[in-house]
């Protein structure tokens, strides 16, 4: 557990220590969202860009979740997922290749270990800076499906606020650039919540679930990192 936690600390928060040899402080123009949603990358067709300004950033640890349905192949029931900020890391080398560090990370943690009991051993840390937890919720308009969600309510900045969260629909989905073991890119609007109107994940690591599976095999989870853009929050 130990040295998981150390190298993910260490991987997420080092970039901020030191840039070019120079020793840095957290400041707002390093922080700089705009610089940040420059970044954003090329979007597979057909998620199209963002029509609001860049409210937050991070890269998330995680698992996809899947269960075995009677076709014999994976469906996906859900993600439980810790999100960290990234935006001090805009215009560096680091911010292109973080989800590259986070997976090396996550990768290395002891597989009999859950996620559940990794991520919340990661609120131990004061950095990297945790925005906040990713996970699936009932629809809350039809009160029937899952939908995915971001809450920031306890926290980071936003802690503490009822509404620093979204919950969000697919809009559209493309196939990762880096090929067929990554997860989709996903474009998602807000159907709840004042965290973002649209949520993008992009620079996805894994978190794809074998070919097939025998019908009544037993959930799985697969290890996952990415990057997860929320645009137009009004909190």
């Amino acid at each position: 557990m130990f040295a998981f936690t150390t190298l993910l600390s260490l991987a997420v928060t080092a970039p901020l220590l030191s840039v070019s040899g120079i020793a840095v402080k957290r400041t707002p123009d390093l922080c700089s969202l705009s610089k940040a949603a420059s970044s954003l990358p090329n979007l597979p067709s057909p998620l199209v860009a963002p029509s609001s300004p860049l409210s937050w950033v991070g890269v998330a640890i995680g698992t996809q979740n899947y269960t075995c349905a009677s076709t014999g192949t994976w469906t996906n029931v859900g993600a439980v997922a810790e999100l960290f900020d990234i935006s001090c890391l805009a215009g560096t080398f680091f911010f292109e290749s973080i989800q590259d560090i986070a997976i090396a990370a996550w990768e290395a943690a002891p597989p009999s270990l859950p996620a559940s009991q990794i991520i919340s051993k990661l609120h131990s840390f004061s950095t990297p800076e945790i925005l906040g937890q990713h996970y699936y919720v009932t629809n809350p308009i039809t009160g029937s499906g899952i939908n995915p969600k971001w809450d920031f309510t306890s926290q980071g900045a936003d802690a503490g606020k009822a509404d620093a969260f979204v919950v969000a629909a697919k809009v559209n989905d493309g196939g990762a650039p880096t090929g067929s073991k990554d997860i989709d890119w996903v474009q998602l609007g807000n159907i709840e919540g004042s965290l973002a109107k649209q949520v993008y994940r992009t620079d996805t690591r894994l978190g794809q679930p074998p070919a097939s599976c025998t019908p009544g095999s037993a959930e799985i989870v697969v290890k996952y990192a990415a990057k997860y853009w929320g645009f137009g929050a009004s909190v």
